[in-house]
């Protein structure tokens, strides 16, 4: 069963198509990953499923029920551009959010969340004195301690640490075990394909992609090497069947041309270098990305 479906909705500004016709089915108790460039629609479509903006064509369903103009009942919505009452304290601003969203208990949760995001010591504070990351978990909490059925997060992880990135990813996943409904949009490919059961993919308005992680690379097929070797970039120049070269320092991944033989190839490097790793493997939801965002960008010919 669904929790979202969104059919043939569009969604303008002026003369400007922000969200073409597009139509998307998120699955209950799934993690739905929302990518795409900035500017791709992908904050205007998260708006229209909180009814912040409205479609100017087409319908978006939640549980069923048409979008109208009542509240949303029983969503947590972590917006991109975040906003806290500043000259408040920490525990009286999530009491404020837990009452606002009908929870109970909210003693208990509230220290509970604090005290697994490490902030019990500032929940006296206001909450002007905290850091940026700070603010940003008070406002994670503040979205999911009721534990709404679904949860709509956009850039949950912008401007975290790795530690508290993780705490986050740990508390997400959680979430859906206990039954609710992930959406969040990232740049952050490597986390989209560890998190997600569902990716979409939207680029100028339109749905580009949709699908599992398998489904997607499957479009692509095992077009891709990647190499890890002691001369690095320089010493793939030149050789004939390697059409792009994303280099990542250490090790490098090289997109294979329609006809190229793989075999060759790592030949080919091999009289060059000495090879630490070699894999032939599926596309990365990052050069998939980079595939579709920006095909307008002159790759070099390395035949």
């Amino acid at each position: 069963m669904n929790i979202i479906e969104i059919e043939d909705v569009t969604k303008r500004f002026g003369s400007v198509v922000a969200v073409n016709t597009l139509s998307l089915n998120v699955p209950k108790g799934s993690i739905y990953g929302f990518i795409g460039p900035n500017g791709s629609g992908k904050t205007t479509t998260i708006r229209m499923i909180m009814k912040i903006f409205y479609p100017d064509g087409g319908t978006i369903k939640i549980n069923g029920k048409p979008h109208d103009g009542r509240r949303l009942n029983n969503v947590g919505y972590l917006p991109e551009d975040r906003g806290l009452y500043k000259k408040m304290k920490v525990h009286d601003v999530l009491m404020f959010h837990g009452e606002l969203g009908g929870g109970s208990d909210l003693k208990n949760k509230i220290a509970y969340w604090l005290d697994l995001l490490d902030l019990s010591d500032y929940a006296s504070k206001k909450v002007e004195t905290l850091s940026k990351g700070m603010r940003q978990k008070l406002q994670f909490i503040a979205t999911v301690m009721n534990e709404p059925e679904l949860i709509i997060l956009d850039e949950p992880f912008s401007g975290l640490d790795p530690v508290n990135a993780e705490i986050l990813r740990e508390s997400i996943l959680n979430l859906q075990k206990k039954g609710s409904t992930i959406i969040f949009s990232t740049h952050d490919m490597s986390m989209a394909e560890k998190m997600c059961d569902n990716i979409f993919m939207i680029y100028k308005g339109e749905k580009v992609l949709d699908g599992t992680l398998n489904e997607i690379q499957d479009q692509y097929g095992a077009d891709t090497m990647v190499v890890q070797s002691t001369g690095g970039e320089a010493i793939l120049q030149g050789i004939q069947g390697i059409e792009k070269i994303n280099n990542f320092g250490k090790l490098q991944e090289i997109r294979l041309r329609p006809e190229a033989n793989p075999q060759q190839i790592i030949g080919e490097i091999l009289k060059k270098t000495e090879v630490q790793k070699f894999e032939i493997t599926k596309p990365s939801l990052n050069d998939i990305f980079i595939r579709i965002a920006a095909p307008e960008r002159k790759e070099v010919n390395h035949a």
